[in-house]
C-alpha cells in the first residue's frame, strides 16, 4: 500500500528523515569538477602558447631576399640552428609572395656554421647598404636592424604537454579509483575481486531431478536423507538426528557426480551454487580464503541451499606436502574451508556437495564426520544402469523399430555416463548425415566404432600391409577362441581406424568382480597372439606389435608386484606407484623394496611374457590351417563378428560368409592394390558388428 509524504506511517511515529548527505561532499564534488576545468583550459593555454607564437617557416635563401630587400625589421637567434623574424612590412609584395603570416612573423633554420658572429655581421651590413641607398635616393630610413638572442627553449613545450597527460592520468586515478579503495567491502574494484565466482542456479531454472539421472539407484538412495532434510528440516531435529553437513562423490571422470548434486538442489527445489575448487586459488595469498567465506555467507543467506564445489582435490589436496608451508594459498583457502564446513549451526540448512576422481589425495581433516560425513561412489554403471541412461538419452530422439536398446547396453561394458550421451549423440548426427527421419541401429552400430574405436581412416594400404595385418589380427583371435579362461572376441577387423590399422575387440565379462591367475596369464597370451602370428608366418617380429607389448608388460608387472602371482616374490605387495583408477600420490612416495628385489621382479616380469609368447605360438602352430582361413577372411571381407569366425573356423566355406549382407567394400575389390572409390552408405557392413550381435 502506497503512502503519500503528508500521511504519517502507522503507529503515529514519522520515518527518520533520509541521512543527508555531508557537506564536504558538496565541496569534494565541486572540487573535482572545477579541478577537470582548470586542466582542460591549462592544456588548451599550453597548446595555443607553444603552437601560436611561431611564425611561418621559410628558406633561408627566402630570409636572404627579405634581407636584400630591406623588409627584415626583427631578428632573435634561437640557440645556433634556428631565428625568429619579423618584417617591416606585412603588405610588401614579397612577404605575399613568401605567404608570410599577417603578423609579419617567421622562422627560419639557420645553415651549420661555427662562427655565428660573422654571419650576424653580414646581415646587419646587408641591413646597413640598403638604408645608405635610401639616403642616396632622398628617402626617410627605416630603423636598424635590430638582432637579439635567446636560449632554445624549444623543449619546453613537450615537457610540458607530457607532464600534463601524466597528471591528468594520476588525476583520473586519485578521483576514480582511490575512494573505491579506501572502502574496500563498499563494492569496489578489491570487493569484485575477493567475491566469490560461483554461479547459481536459481528454483525452477534447468530443472533437474532424480527422474534425469540414470543407472545410479544407489547412489540416489544414499542422498534421498539429504533431499528430505531440505524439504524438511524439522522433522530430523524432533527426533534429534543431523543430516550429514557434506557429502562426498567420488568415481572415475563422466559417471555424473555434477549432475547428481544439481538434482539434489532440483528435487529439494533450493539454491544451488557450484563452483570449481581451481577457482578458489589466486596469485595473491588470502584472496581464496575470502572467495570461501564470500561464497559460504551468500548460502547462509539463501539457506536452504547446496553448494556444489568440483574438483575439489584441487584445493582440498594434503597439506604439508607442497612448497610453502602455511604461507601456500591453497593451504590458506583449505583451512578457510574447514572452518566454514565445521562452523555451522544446527540451524544453518546449507549442505556442501563435493566431487573429485582423486580421494585418496584429500587433506584427512576435510574427510573426518563433521565435515564430509557420507563418502558415496559413483561408479560406472552396470548395463541395466546403461539401458537406463540409454533410456533418458534417447528421449527426445525418434528411433526406429529395429533398434535395441538392450543390446547396445550390453555391448557397452564400461562406458560412462557421459560416453553414452556422446553415443546417442553421434548416432543422430550419423542418421542426419544419411538423411534419415529416424535414427536406425546402423547409426548406433557406426557411433559405436566411431567412440570405441576412431573415425575410419580412407587411405589404402598395400596389398602386402593388409595381409599382415590380417594375420596380426587373426593371431589374436585365435588366441581368444583357443583358451577357455580368456574373454570372447567381439569383433575382428582390418579397417584402419584412428590410430590402428586393425582391432580385435574383446567382450569381458562385467559379472566378474576379481580375476584368477589363469586368466590373467590368457590375456597376456591373446595380447601376445599378434606378435606370435608376426613370427610364425614371416619369422620376425613387427613394429605393430608394440602398444601390444606395453599393455603386456603392464599387466605382467601389476601381477607380478601387486596380485602376488609369481612365485619366486611370494604373496608380498610391492609398491611402485599407484595404478588404481583414482591416481593417487605417487609423486610423494618412494620404492619400499631393494635393487635386489627389483631385479627379481624385471625376472619375473620376463618370465611372464615369454612363456605367454610361447604359448601363443604353440596355440597358432596347431591351428595353423584356422589361421591362414581366417586371415583369407579378413582380406576378402575386412571385418567379421564372433559368429562368423565360429562359422568360418566350423568348415563353413569362405564364400558362404556374410551372403545376407551387401558386399563390402573389400569384397568388391579383393586383394587389389590400386586406389578404390568411397563405398556407399548402402555398402557398410551390416548392422550390429559393433555389438556382436545378429
Amino acid at each position: 500500500m502506497s503512502r503519500t509524504p503528508g500521511n504519517p506511517p502507522p503507529g503515529g511515529q514519522s520515518p527518520p528523515d533520509p541521512p543527508s548527505p555531508p557537506a564536504g561532499s558538496k565541496w569534494g564534488s565541486l572540487l573535482h569538477a572545477s579541478g577537470w576545468i582548470v586542466l582542460v583550459v591549462a592544456t588548451i593555454l599550453l597548446v595555443a602558447f607553444f603552437s601560436g607564437g611561431r611564425g611561418r617557416d621559410i628558406a633561408y635563401t627566402d630570409f636572404q631576399r627579405l634581407l636584400d630587400a630591406g623588409l627584415v625589421q626583427r631578428i632573435t637567434l634561437i640557440g645556433a640552428e634556428q631565428l625568429e623574424g619579423e618584417v617591416r612590412d606585412p603588405d610588401a609584395d614579397l612577404v605575399r609572395e613568401l605567404r608570410i603570416h599577417s603578423s609579419g612573423r617567421f622562422s627560419v633554420n639557420l645553415p651549420v656554421t661555427q662562427d655565428q658572429t660573422t654571419l650576424v655581421g653580414q646581415w646587419i651590413e646587408t641591413d646597413r647598404q640598403y638604408r645608405e641607398r635610401l639616403q642616396q635616393r632622398g628617402e626617410t630610413p627605416p630603423e636598424p636592424l635590430i638582432v637579439h638572442k635567446r636560449d632554445d627553449m624549444s623543449w619546453l613545450g613537450p615537457f610540458l604537454l607530457n607532464l600534463l597527460l601524466i597528471g591528468l592520468v594520476v588525476g583520473l586515478f586519485v578521483l576514480m579509483f582511490i575512494p573505491r579503495l579506501r572502502d574496500p567491502l563498499g563494492g569496489g574494484f578489491l570487493t569484485s575481486y575477493i567475491r566469490s565466482p560461483a554461479r547459481r542456479y536459481e528454483k525452477g531454472k534447468d530443472h533437474v531431478t532424480f527422474n534425469d539421472v540414470a543407472g545410479m539407484e544407489n547412489a540416489k538412495r544414499e542422498l534421498a536423507e539429504i533431499v528430505e532434510y531440505l524439504k524438511d528440516p524439522g522433522k530430523f531435529a524432533r527426533l534429534g538426528a543431523r543430516v550429514p553437513r557434506g557429502v562426498l562423490l567420488f568415481g572415475p571422470p563422466g559417471t555424473g557426480k555434477t549432475l547428481l548434486a544439481k538434482a539434489v538442489a532440483g528435487e529439494a527445489n533450493v539454491p544451488f551454487y557450484s563452483i570449481s575448487g581451481s577457482e578458489f586459488i589466486q596469485m595473491f595469498v588470502g584472496v581464496g580464503a575470502s572467495r570461501v567465506r564470500d561464497l559460504f555467507r551468500v548460502a547462509k543467506e539463501n539457506a536452504p541451499s547446496v553448494v556444489f564445489i568440483d574438483e575439489i582435490d584441487a584445493v582440498g589436496r594434503m597439506r604439508g606436502t607442497g612448497y610453502g608451508g602455511g604461507s601456500d594459498e591453497r593451504e590458506q583457502t583449505l583451512n578457510q574451508i574447514l572452518s566454514e564446513m565445521d562452523g555451522f549451526q544446527p540451524s544453518e540448512t546449507v549442505i556442501v556437495i563435493a566431487a573429485t576422481n582423486r580421494p585418496d589425495v584429500l587433506d584427512p581433516a576435510l574427510l573426518r564426520p563433521g565435515r564430509f560425513d557420507r563418502h558415496i561412489t559413483v561408479d560406472r554403471p552396470t548395463w541395466r544402469g546403461r539401458l537406463e541412461i540409454l533410456k533418458v538419452h534417447t528421449r527426445n530422439k525418434p528411433l526406429a523399430d529395429d533398434v535395441d536398446l538392450e543390446r547396445i547396453a550390453r555391448s557397452m561394458v564400461g562406458m560412462s555416463g557421459a560416453d553414452l550421451q556422446n553415443l546417442c549423440n553421434e548416432a543422430a548426427l550419423h542418421a542426419t548425415r544419411m538423411g534419415r527421419n529416424r535414427i536406425e541401429q546402423v547409426d548406433f552400430d557406426r557411433a559405436a566404432d566411431r567412440v570405441r574405436l576412431g573415425v575410419q581412416r580412407d587411405e589404402r594400404f598395400s596389398e602386402q600391409e593388409r595381409r599382415r595385418t590380417a594375420y596380426h589380427e587373426a593371431g589374436h583371435a585365435l588366441c581368444a577362441l583357443l583358451q577357455p579362461h580368456a574373454d570372447k572376441i567381439d569383433r575382428v577387423s582390418i579397417i584402419p581406424r584412428g590410430q590402428a590399422g586393425g582391432v580385435t575387440l574383446l567382450q569381458p565379462d562385467e559379472e566378474k568382480m576379481d580375476r584368477s591367475a589363469s586368466e590373467l596369464f590368457a590375456q597376456l597370451v591373446v595380447m601376445m597372439g599378434g606378435r606370435a602370428a608376426d613370427k610364425l608366418v614371416y619369422g620376425e617380429p613387427m613394429t605393430g606389435a608394440m602398444m601390444d607389448l606395453k599393455q603386456a608388460t603392464r599387466l605382467a608387472r601389476v601381477m607380478v608386484t601387486q596380485y602376488g602371482m609369481s612365485e619366486r616374490l611370494g604373496p608380498v605387495h610391492y609398491q611402485i606407484g599407484e595404478e588404481h583408477v583414482f591416481l593417487g600420490k605417487e609423486i610423494v612416495e618412494s620404492r619400499t623394496f631393494s635393487e635386489g628385489t627389483a631385479r627379481l621382479i624385471d625376472e619375473e616380469i620376463q618370465r611372464l611374457l615369454v612363456e605367454a609368447e610361447q604359448r601363443a605360438i604353440h596355440l597358432l602352430q596347431a591351428n595353423r590351417d584356422k589361421l591362414d582361413k581366417l586371415a583369407e577372411a579378413l582380406l576378402v571381407h575386412e571385418e567379421l563378428d564372433v559368429e562368423e569366425v565360429q562359422k568360418l573356423l566350423a568348415g563353413v566355406p569362405l564364400t558362404e560368409l556374410q551372403q545376407d549382407n551387401t558386399p563390402s567394400r573389400a569384397a568388391t575389390a579383393p586383394a587389389a592394390p590400386a586406389p578404390q572409390t568411397v563405398p556407399e552408405p548402402a555398402a557398410e557392413p551390416r548392422p550390429g558388428l559393433a555389438f556382436g550381435g545378429t
